[in-house]
């Protein structure tokens, strides 16, 4: 958002160091993406045809038999779960939560029970489905799912993302060893992750966000089998109705997908970004490292550690600064309580690394020390 787009809503600066977080709008598309919105978004077109032609054209990229976009990856949760455990039936589908259904388990791994903006078991229900946790908070193996997988277990959802647990979990290959044995559907949600190829091989149906790794409008994707992307696509007469996709998203999306899969590695790029903030750590109490993501994506980030008896304050205190002053600096603050927050720095343009460095200079009390 330009400057005066944000004085006339009454709107701050923001500087994203967050990373595709949807808090912030997730991901800022290019100007092809929106120019392919806005010609979508400005002709007519059947949108039936529009899922169906759409959906095999995303199938083609990300090597699915089929696929449906739908408007977030978290819809993409419920309505996966509501088209396994209404198997096709448009009675079903439009009497979801009205018509009793036996088999609506969904076995997930406790440490993939996760709290993303929304929680993964507030998706699973709304989509008609029963959650049952399996495992231990530090502990999800494969035989904690067999063993829970019976008469009502309708699908295995694997959530692959950093939000989850990732100490001594199964990964999503043995889990798919198990559902291919027992004969059990397994969902996989993949929403950040970048491959966009591999997921579908280990799963009936996989979900990835469209706005973070592929950087297109706010959108998401249900890559899989044939059969249970049909299943999905019933659901856009009940529950998905509320989460219909317009015309000019599929357009941006479909664009987006296009340039993704000539988009250059910038990892070692952004990772050399970080080095401006180096410095820092000749700060007393402060340490600058660079870290990778916690899920093991080729992503980079610096990690700004916060000792309160030798810097005066804490990583809370300055983070908390950071976003509440008059240019919002958003942090990848997971690790507060612990001492730490991270900049990410994929979303950074312009002079935002300038910005966040001196900021933490002045809140660390810098200012001193210069």
């Amino acid at each position: 958002m330009d400057s005066t787009l944000h004085a006339r809503y009454g709107l701050k600066r923001v500087i994203n160091a967050s990373g595709r977080m949807s808090i912030l709008g997730v991901s800022a598309p290019t100007d092809s993406v929106m120019e392919a919105m806005k010609r979508g978004g400005q002709s007519y077109v059947e949108i039936a045809d529009l899922v169906d032609k759409a959906g095999d054209y995303v199938a083609g990229i990300i090597g699915s038999e089929a696929a449906v976009i739908v408007n977030s990856a978290s819809s993409g949760i419920a309505l996966s779960v509501a088209g396994i455990v209404t198997k096709g039936s448009r009675r079903l589908a439009e009497k979801l939560h009205q018509e009793p259904i036996q088999q609506n388990e969904i076995i997930i791994l406790k440490g993939h029970n996760v709290q993303y903006g929304a929680p993964v078991e507030t998706m699973v229900y709304l989509g008609g489905g029963r959650l049952v946790e399996v495992g231990y908070a530090n502990e999800g193996t494969a035989g904690h799912i067999e063993e829970a997988i019976n008469e009502r277990t309708a699908a295995i959802l694997y959530v692959k993302s950093h939000h989850a647990v990732q100490k001594n979990m199964i990964s999503v290959e043995e889990a798919w060893e198990v559902a291919q044995r027992r004969g059990v559907p397994m969902i996989v949600d993949a929403a950040a992750e970048e491959d966009l190829r591999k997921y579908v091989q280990y799963s009936d149906l996989a979900i990835y966000s469209g706005s973070k790794a592929i950087e297109g409008p706010t959108s998401g994707i249900v890559g899989g089998k044939r059969t249970y992307i049909e299943w999905v696509k019933m659901q856009l007469h009940g529950i998905g109705r509320s989460m219909k996709v317009g015309k000019e998203t599929s357009f941006g999306l479909l664009q987006a997908l296009d340039e993704y899969r000539d988009k250059p590695d910038n990892s070692e790029r952004e990772k050399a970004a970080l080095n401006k903030l180096l410095p820092l750590s000749e700060l007393p109490g402060i340490k600058v490292t660079i870290v990778q993501d916690e899920a093991g994506r080729a992503i980079f980030r610096a990690r700004i550690q916060i000792d309160p008896a030798l810097s005066g304050t804490t990583a809370k205190a300055v983070n908390d600064g950071l976003r509440e002053g008059d240019i919002a600096i958003y942090t990848r603050d997971y690790g507060v309580k612990q001492g730490y927050f991270d900049i990410d720095p994929r979303p950074l343009t312009g002079d935002d690394m300038e910005v966040i460095e001196a900021r933490i200079r002045e809140l660390a009390g810098g200012r001193n020390h210069v």
